[in-house]
């Protein structure tokens, strides 16, 4: 078992506050996915989704945000914050955890597009960014639920299709087939 908790701690030094936002705001991702995924047990009988790793990979999918400049969540880094999810990336490869390294990659939006980099001018480097697991997919869509600066509070589904729409029908659509994938009853 990865310690998340660890990980978190080191590149957290120093920085009570962003360590006690990044911890909520993953661990409730993390209990969103795990609680999903008890409605679909046949996916982890069939070895399609480990628990363990949902658990570990939603904790450590924003360790990015420790490199960026969000001074509303105390981060006092010098990248854009659009670019967490590839700098969450490269650490998490750099302590080995490969297949973690690619959830942080491809969580942030519904997934980030080659033809999204380019339409909007993003500063990360130019791939595909969109989830392709369904483990990806679920600590993407349960991520959508919870923000970083209102900690404790569920976002309702109308707002969260309200703020997609700023990045395109595309991603909104994306969205919805995530959530006929994982809650079609809400």
């Amino acid at each position: 078992m990865v310690d998340y908790l660890g990980i978190i701690e080191k590149y957290c030094a120093g920085n009570e506050e962003l360590k006690r936002i990044l911890i909520t705001h993953s661990r409730q991702v993390a209990d969103r996915a795990l609680r999903i995924l008890s409605s679909h047990s046949e996916w982890v009988e069939k070895g399609l989704v480990d628990p363990v790793f949902i658990e570990e990979a939603a904790m450590l999918h924003d360790i990015g945000v420790v490199k960026c400049d969000a001074p509303r969540i105390h981060c006092l880094g010098s990248h854009q914050y659009i670019e967490h999810g590839y700098l969450g990336a490269e650490i998490l490869r750099n302590e080995g955890l490969d297949k973690h390294a690619s959830v942080a990659e491809r969580h942030t939006g519904t997934g980030i597009t080659v033809e999204q980099i380019i339409r909007e001018d993003l500063p990360i480097p130019l791939q595909d960014y969109s989830p392709r697991t369904l483990e990806e997919k679920l600590i993407c869509y349960a991520d959508k639920f919870y923000s970083k600066t209102k900690l404790g509070q569920d976002k309702p589904m109308a707002k969260i299709r309200l703020h997609l729409w700023k990045y395109g029908s595309d991603t909104v659509a994306r969205f919805d087939e995530l959530q006929a994938l994982f809650e079609p009853n809400m």
